[in-house]
C-alpha cells in the first residue's frame, strides 16, 4: 500500500488544481479498517486550540504561532482593496470570515520591524520558499501589521502582471525610451488611494509636476492631487505613479510617518518579459516606466521605513519550475540590486500548523468525507499534501 501511496502523492503534487480531486478521494477511500473517530474530538474541542482571539498583529508572539486570527471583512477591504490570493478569496466567501495563520516567518519580520532604527536606510527583507508554502500570506500578515500601526503602505500584490499580458503600451511622454502601461498604473493608483486615503491630504508635494501644456501640480499641494491626476487622465497614470513614489521616498526621510514597500513577486522586475514592441522586438523590464520607478523604491537609499518582498515562481518567467532560492529566481542582476537583504525562508506547515489548519477545516465542515474525520484519514491528507499549505487546500476542497 505504501508503494501505491507514494505514486499517488507524486502524481497529485504535479497535477493542476482541478485534477487533484479524484486522487484525494480515491486515497481516502483506500484507508483500511474501521473508521477511528479521533478527529471528532478535535471538532468538538474549544476554538482556542487552533484559533486566537488576538486580532492585532502587533500583539502576536510565539504563543500565537500556528493559530488562526480573524481580520474583520470591512478592514480586509480597506487594507487589501486589490484582493487576495484567489484560493484565499474563495475560502473567505465560503466561510464568510477571513482567518490568517500566525506563522514563524511573519513573526520574525514583525520582531525585526519593532526593533528597527528608522533613521537608518530601509532594511530589505526577502521572503522565499518552495511553491505553495505561504509566502504571499506571510507578506499579507506584515502588510496588516503595518496598516494597523499607521504606516503608509505601498503594496504591489502582483508584480509579474506588469511584465506579461499587457495589451496597451505607449511611448512615455516624459522619457521617449520608456513605455507606459496606463491601465495597470490607473488600477494600482485606485487601490493605493483606497488603502491610504487618510494620508493623501496630510502629505504635501516637494516638487512641481507638469502633466501637459495646461495641467500641473504645484509644489506644496496635497498628494491627493497627484493621485487624482493619474485617475482622471489615464494616459498620465504611469507618470503619476512615478511622481507619487518619488514623493513617498522624500516623505519617509523627512517626516515621522513610516513607509512600507511590499512587493509580491519582486523577481519579476528582473529578467525577461513576454511583452513586445510594435516592431516585434522584446521589451526589457527596465524599459517599462512602472518597473523603472518600482526598482527605485527597492533601493535602500531612503530611510523611515522598510522593504519587504517575496520571490514567486509565478513571476519567474522562463525559469525552471523547481527554482525557489533567491539566487535562482533573481538572477545575478536582481540579486545584486537587492543585496544586502535579510532572507526569510517559508517552509511547509509544521506539525502544529498542520493540526490547526486541519482542525479549522473540520470545524467549518469543509471536510465532508467520512474517512477524513479519522486519524488514518488525517494521516493520508498530511502524507499526500506533504504538509504543503496549497496542496492541503486543494486536496481538502473536494472532500
Amino acid at each position: 500500500m505504501l508503494r501505491s501511496l507514494k505514486g499517488l502523492v507524486c502524481h497529485s503534487l504535479k497535477r493542476e488544481r482541478g485534477s487533484a480531486r479524484p486522487t484525494a478521494r480515491a486515497a481516502l477511500s483506500s484507508v483500511p479498517g474501521p473508521a477511528v473517530p479521533a478527529a471528532a474530538a478535535a471538532a468538538a474541542a474549544p476554538r482556542v486550540i487552533f484559533h486566537t482571539s488576538e486580532s492585532d498583529p502587533a500583539k502576536h508572539t510565539e504563543q500565537h504561532e500556528g493559530r488562526l486570527y480573524n481580520i474583520p471583512l470591512e478592514e480586509l477591504k480597506a487594507v487589501f482593496p486589490h484582493g487576495l490570493p484567489h484560493r484565499f478569496q474563495q475560502q473567505i466567501q465560503t466561510f464568510n470570515e477571513a482567518r490568517l495563520m500566525v506563522r514563524r516567518p511573519a513573526l520574525e519580520i514583525l520582531t525585526y520591524l519593532k526593533g528597527s532604527n528608522f533613521a537608518h536606510p530601509a532594511v530589505r527583507y526577502v521572503i522565499y520558499g518552495e511553491r505553495g508554502t505561504g509566502k504571499t500570506m506571510t507578506l499579507c500578515h506584515v502588510v496588516h501589521y503595518c496598516s494597523r500601526q499607521g504606516w503608509l503602505v505601498v503594496h504591489i500584490p502582483d508584480a509579474h502582471l506588469w511584465v506579461k499580458n499587457c495589451k496597451e503600451l505607449f511611448q512615455s511622454s516624459y522619457k521617449k525610451d520608456r513605455l507606459d502601461q496606463p491601465l495597470q498604473a490607473s488600477v494600482w493608483l485606485k487601490n493605493f488611494k483606497t488603502s491610504n486615503e487618510r494620508f493623501l491630504d496630510e502629505i504635501k508635494t516637494q516638487k512641481k509636476y507638469i502633466w501637459g501644456k495646461r495641467e500641473s501640480t504645484e509644489e506644496g499641494r496635497p498628494l491627493r492631487e497627484v493621485v487624482e491626476q493619474g485617475l482622471a487622465r489615464v494616459r498620465s497614470a504611469s507618470d503619476a505613479v512615478g511622481a507619487l513614489l518619488r514623493e513617498l521616498r522624500l516623505q519617509g526621510q523627512r517626516g515621522p510617518r513610516r513607509l512600507l514597500v511590499a512587493v509580491d513577486g519582486a523577481n519579476a522586475l528582473w529578467g525577461r518579459t513576454t511583452l513586445s514592441k510594435e516592431d516585434k522586438s522584446p521589451v526589457s523590464p527596465e524599459e517599462l516606466t512602472l518597473v523603472h520607478n518600482l526598482r527605485k523604491m527597492l533601493r535602500n537609499d531612503w530611510s523611515g521605513g522598510a522593504i519587504v518582498t517575496t520571490l514567486s515562481q509565478t513571476g519567474s518567467l522562463f525559469k525552471p519550475s523547481s527554482a525557489y532560492t533567491p539566487q535562482e529566481l533573481l538572477g545575478k542582476e536582481g540579486f545584486d540590486a537587492l543585496d544586502p537583504f535579510v532572507p526569510i525562508p517559508v517552509p511547509n506547515y509544521s506539525p502544529r500548523e498542520f493540526e490547526s489548519c486541519y482542525g479549522y477545516y473540520l470545524e467549518r465542515r469543509w471536510l465532508q468525507h467520512e474517512k477524513a474525520h479519522t486519524e488514518d484519514g488525517k494521516a493520508e491528507l498530511q502524507f499526500l499534501s506533504g504538509s504543503n499549505p496549497r496542496q492541503l487546500d486543494r486536496l481538502a476542497g473536494p472532500l
